[in-house]
């Protein structure tokens, strides 16, 4: 048996504003900032003689290549990411950029959500990606409206309790 498996699916090319910006300060500090210092590192630590016993150079060649694989990524990405401003025509209904509140349909204690792109998620924040279950079976919903979601830990039934939009 081999180990194949099936190509993964590809990630909703969608971000918030402040995401894009976020993500493009990030690439503009590895090229500008990073690299060059790690480069300088590299050079001086090739310099040292012996590189097959030169943990330092093995250790900044690695380093580079782990940025340099970031910065080819992100110049990728940044291109086909579309950037999803202001609100939809119907604000009271959840689509990307909303802010929700949930509980279970049965009581328990409420939870917030905010529904971003894939490369903006933050689990801390309540940032879910629209590629989620959660986001997806939320989708169109508005207050008081009443939906059911495959979770991993088996399907819940939630209740919307507010939704919002952000800047």
């Amino acid at each position: 048996m081999g180990r194949w498996r099936p190509p993964a699916e590809g990630s909703t090319a969608i971000i918030t504003r402040a995401g894009f910006e976020r993500l493009r300060a990030e690439l503009d500090d590895l090229w500008r900032v990073r690299r060059p210092e790690v480069v300088k590192a590299l050079a001086a630590a090739a310099a040292e003689g012996d590189r097959s016993e030169n943990a330092e150079y093995t250790y900044r060649k690695k380093q580079l290549g782990e940025i340099d694989r970031r910065v080819r990524y992100l110049s990728k990405r940044l291109e086909a990411l579309k950037v999803a401003e202001g609100q939809p025509s119907d604000p009271g209904a959840i689509y990307f950029g909303a802010c929700f509140e949930i509980e279970l349909a049965d009581g328990g204690e409420p939870a917030r959500y905010r529904i971003v792109g894939p490369d903006e998620t933050d689990a801390r924040a309540g940032w879910i990606s629209i590629d989620s279950p959660l986001a997806r079976s939320a989708l169109r919903k508005r207050v008081d409206d009443e939906f059911e979601v495959a979770l991993p830990t088996g399907p819940a039934r939630y209740v919307i309790l507010a939704v919002s939009y952000e800047g």
